[in-house]
């Protein structure tokens, strides 16, 4: 189910779709979506002024959108930290039709709209800690969301090609990727209580202290609530 803010937006994502398989995300895509959903050209390209990229990040957006929405929805009070960030990123795998994907990474892996992916997966990743209610605001603030965005571009790549049963072999990768950024994360903490580390903290280090996360994130929203 497309999720936006915008109506028309919505309807022509929707009426989008269906041609995304033959024709990508692209422009050719986006007159064929603008003629089914009985739009003025002009009006397509008032939402959507760079065609198919404009079309393929409000896919994306959509689908983050209702991840966020199903994570709601979920009691995870009694998961491990580790359990529910795969649950969520499974969760946004199954927001997502695969052969869709298969485009946009087509599309976002051409030089002149690659920063535009590598965005996108940061947004996810944003929305995911957002909605696990992550509460830091300093360096970790950004440490989080790149560790996060590697691991989902990794598994998004993974589960594209994925024919097992129930992707299970993605969820058995995602696992495992999981596990290794949660082994980085123990071998850091006990640096930082370490001898070197502290030292480092009070010289060369001061200046992570500083690092802030972005003046715009409003506080995280509890999903249990």
């Amino acid at each position: 189910m497309i999720k936006t803010d915008n109506d028309l937006q919505a309807r022509l994502l929707t009426a989008a779709l269906p041609h995304v398989p033959f024709d990508g995300w692209s422009d050719v895509t986006l007159r064929a979506a603008t003629q089914d959903a009985g739009l003025a050209e002009g009006i397509a390209r008032a939402i959507f002024p760079r065609g198919g990229v404009d079309l393929a990040l409000a896919y994306h957006a959509s689908g983050d959108e209702e991840m966020v929405e199903r994570l709601a929805a979920i009691d995870l009070s009694n998961l491990r930290f580790r359990d529910r960030i795969a649950t969520a990123v499974r969760l946004r795998l199954d927001c997502a039709d695969r052969e869709l994907v298969r485009r946009g990474a087509t599309l976002f892996a051409l030089p002149q709209h690659s920063a535009e992916g590598a965005a996108a997966i940061w947004r996810t990743a944003d929305r995911i800690w957002t909605a696990l209610s992550d509460e830091s605001r300093d360096a970790n603030w950004y440490s989080k969301r790149a560790t996060l965005s590697a691991v989902y571009g990794a598994t998004v790549l993974y589960w594209l090609g994925d024919t097992s049963p129930e992707d299970q072999a993605t969820r058995d990768f995602l696992d495992r990727r999981i596990d290794q950024v949660m082994g980085f994360e123990k071998w850091k903490s006990r640096l930082r209580e370490s001898a070197v580390g502290k030292a480092f903290m009070t010289g060369p280090g001061r200046v992570l202290s500083a690092i802030r996360a972005p003046a715009s994130q409003t506080e995280p929203t509890d999903t249990q609530g």
